[in-house]
């Protein structure tokens, strides 16, 4: 099992319908989610709709997280601007939580310096542990295998990756490369039994939301050798997978509409996220049901 669990949710923000941080809602979601199969959360990463967030809210979510579980809570603090990364490591580590998530810089497109450099400043402006969250499809940039082994053995609490990279066989490489404990966390959830089959300790979701058990059932079941048991309960899971995400409605409008019919706190998402299309709330209904959980 790694360090903070095996079945974690990349957790939604909830807001009020008026847009603003419903940390009520997001204590009791966050209950909820422990509950039905959860062994840790990530906060306010981009799941958590971390860009609409103010460094100020950012940090209160986290803290009233940490007050309403007992369960490791990685806080998000990712920023393509080094300095307010490093403003936000800082926040989240004295909101009381136990790890530290930072996405590779976006947009801009950093050179594999640039990153190692960022990197290196954020992990220095905490004692936490801290994960690297690589997922060039959303950042434009792919933090190079090497790089990530250079910053595993050289900067002591760079302890894993959450890996949306898409393929097992790279992230295979840099764990032969990486020193001993260094953790990957499959961050594509529909890549979570490839990534186990190479040395993964968990995975940081986000169908895990409504199927938390059922993904812990799929790390029972591999942890012991029954994989094609496995392997039915991923396929299970392929209607949930579609569903997070599409061109129509983008992670994590779905999750947020799929809270909504389970009558847990969501809220709206905030722009330019959204709107929500019609029919999504039938079709969360329909994943649901397939599921057995309707």
């Amino acid at each position: 099992m790694g360090r903070f669990g095996r079945v974690l949710t990349a957790m939604v923000t909830p807001f009020t319908d008026e847009g603003a941080l419903d940390l009520d809602g997001a204590a009791r979601l966050a209950h909820w989610l422990t509950a039905h199969g959860n062994e840790g959360l990530v906060v306010a990463g981009t799941t958590g709709e971390s860009p609409t967030l103010t460094h100020a809210e950012q940090a209160d979510l986290v803290a009233a997280v940490v007050d309403a579980v007992d369960v490791p809570v990685v806080a998000g603090a990712g920023s393509n601007d080094t300095r307010a990364a490093i403003d936000l490591t800082e926040r989240c580590t004295a909101a009381g939580a136990d790890g530290i998530l930072h996405v590779a810089g976006y947009y801009n497109r950093p050179s594999q310096a640039g990153l190692d450099s960022h990197f290196r400043h954020c992990a220095e402006a905490t004692d936490l542990p801290t994960l690297i969250y690589d997922i060039p499809g959303r950042t434009g940039r792919k933090v190079a295998t090497e790089t990530l082994a250079r910053l595993a053995h050289e900067v002591p609490n760079i302890v894993g990756i959450k890996d949306a990279a898409g393929s097992p066989a790279e992230t295979a490489r840099l764990l032969e490369m990486a020193p001993d404990g260094f953790e990957v966390y499959s961050g594509d959830d529909s890549l979570t039994l490839p990534l186990l089959s190479i040395g993964a300790v968990g995975i940081i979701g986000v169908a895990t939301h409504w199927a938390g058990r059922q993904m812990a059932a799929l790390f029972d079941a591999f942890e012991s050798g029954r994989v094609a048991e496995a392997a039915a309960i991923n396929r299970c899971l392929l209607d949930s997978y579609d569903f997070e995400t599409g061109d129509d409605a983008p992670n994590p409008v779905p999750t947020k509409c799929m809270m909504r019919v389970l009558g847990l706190p969501a809220g709206p998402c905030r722009l330019p996220m959204g709107p929500e299309p019609p029919g999504l709330e039938d079709r969360a209904r329909e994943v649901l049901t397939a599921l057995g959980a309707g």
